[in-house]
Order: structure tokens, then sequence, then C-alpha cells
């Protein structure tokens, strides 16, 4: 994959954001332009599935740089996340040595604490020099992760490094591109954030988001994907929902409807394709028949209606 240029001008960022058919607002592609200039972790906040991963996908396919990827979850400690030691190896080590009568203490320690014994993980991996340039550091759902992880990743934000007692300090000699996202589900502290470029990404307005359903469900009909996007913000701004859909829902609600042949909303069918939308019992239950049905004759009465010629 060839190395590409970091964008010069905010522009140049949309326009690199566009070619890979992510649209992005000047907001977004503003603070991302900032990080990659300043070299600054970005952090990215918001609802889950409105394409916060994808902005760290889009850079590494872009810019021609290795993605790694840190996949938070409760639990997470440093022997998943950075680097562990391969103790099997290091078990057959001591036995080679014991049989050969090479016992001494600190040689031996040098000898099984060697790199070659050392797995690394995404954190290690993300420090490492590259042929490509700089990796793209995806950090991913860190509310998911234990406060003393988030922690851990201080020293890593700061000063592009980790301490690892038994070689010492591994410290990147290009800072990686840092994405990290978090879908809120609890604080992360202020310590961590101030480290990074902040960015809350919001549901897209109905215009955007129309244009994402085109972009990738090129399948569906340009009627089908209009009313599919009304309906999803329909339900966005009027109904109390457990979980609003994200972009990523409405792309695979319009994508199974185009599947099943359908070329406009269709209450029944809308209705039984809600599980593909709506992810909680509660919520498609709230929706579901008569609501379905009322919604999208709401959504065909606002719809500009084609002025006819006057008769001669």
């Amino acid at each position: 994959m060839p190395q590409s240029a970091i964008p010069a001008t905010i522009d140049e960022t949309l326009q690199l954001m566009d070619e890979a058919g992510y649209v992005a607002d000047r907001s977004l592609a503003t603070v991302l332009h900032l990080a990659l200039k300043m070299k600054r972790p970005l952090f990215l906040e918001g609802e889950a599935g409105v394409g916060k991963t994808e902005i760290a996908k889009v850079l590494s396919s872009t810019l021609g740089r290795d993605l790694i990827r840190l996949q938070c979850y409760e639990g997470l400690d440093v022997a998943s996340a950075v680097y562990e030691w391969n103790y099997p190896a290091q078990m057959v080590e001591i036995r080679v040595a014991e049989a050969s009568g090479d016992t001494e203490h600190s040689e031996l320690s040098k000898s099984i604490f060697d790199e070659k014994f050392l797995i690394k993980r995404p954190v290690l991996q993300a420090l490492e020099p590259s042929l490509n340039g700089a990796p793209v550091f995806l950090i991913d759902e860190l509310d998911r992760a234990d406060e003393a992880f988030e922690a851990f990743l201080l020293e890593v934000l700061a000063d592009n490094q980790v301490s690892i007692p038994e070689l010492g300090t591994v410290k990147a000699e290009e800072p990686p591109i840092v994405i990290i996202t978090t879908n809120r589900t609890r604080e992360i502290h202020d310590a961590l954030k101030r480290r990074c470029l902040y960015h809350w990404v919001d549901y897209p307005d109905a215009e955007r988001e129309l244009e994402i359903v085109r972009r990738k469900v090129p399948g569906a009909s340009e009627r089908l994907a209009g009313e599919v996007v009304a309906f999803v913000h329909k339900l966005r701004t009027e109904e109390d929902l457990f979980k609003q859909p994200g972009v990523a829902e409405t792309l695979d609600w319009a994508t199974a409807l185009s599947e099943l042949n359908e070329i406009a909303l269709d209450p029944d069918m809308a209705s039984d394709t809600l599980g593909v939308l709506l992810k909680y019992q509660d919520d498609i239950e709230r929706v579901r028949g008569s609501k379905v049905r009322q919604m999208i004759d709401d959504i065909r009465k606002d719809e500009p209606r084609p002025q006819t010629m006057p008769a001669l």
C-alpha cells in the first residue's frame, strides 16, 4: 500500500475523506486535520453507530498506513493490550540451559528476557517503526475498559512510549496516528482527555445521511433511500426510544430492504424488518404496526409535490 502525504489543508482533508466514501462535515475535517498536523491523539465521542471507528479505517486506507486496532473491554490488562512473555518458550530455554550446565543466574535472566520471547500486543506494535510510516492506532470503545487501564495509557499518549521492566523503555521513532473512540457509557478522566484533541461525532443531518446511503447502498432506489432516511430521522426526533438507530443501522436497513427488492417503504415490510433497525424489543413494539404506517404516511405528506403546469 503506497504511503500518501498528510493533507496540507482542511479542504484536502475533506477531499481525502470524500474519496474514501466518508461524508464528513467541515468541523470533523478541521479537528482531524489539526490532529494530523500537530501529531496529537484524536478523542472521538458519540453514540454507537455514528461512524467513529470508520474514521480510523479511512485514514489507514487513504494515507497508506497500517491499521492497528485495540478493542477495549472490561478486564483488559497490560498482557492483552501491550505485551507478554512467551512463557513456554522461556521454560524451554531454561531447560536447555540447565541441561548444558549454563545456570549462571544473571546470564540466564538476560537470555530468557530477550526480545525474541516478547509477544507484542497492539500498543507495542503501534510504537514500532514501519516501512509505511507511523501506523493508525485505533483504541476503540475506551469506555468499556477499566479506569486502571485508562491510567496506563497516559504514558503512551503523552510520550509515545511504554516501560517494560525487563527491557526498559520502548519509544516510538515517529508518533502513531492515534484515534480513540468512546460511546460515553462512562466518563473518561480529564487527564487522558487533556492529551488529546476532542470531537463529538453527532448523528448527521438528513441531507448528509441521505448522501451516505447513496454511496454505501447504491442498489437502493432514490425513493427508498429518501424514505428510509426520513423515517430514521423521525424516529430520532419524535420517538422516546431506549436506543436510537445509528447511521450503521440506517445503512443495514436500506441494504435489507433493497435486497428484498423494495423500491419504497411498505408498512408491512417495514414492520417485519424493524429488527434490522432497532435492537431492543420494547423499541420495536413501540413502533411496529399502526405507528409505522402513520409515520410513512406523514413522511409522504411532507414530501414536496411536483408542480404541474397550468392548462392553456
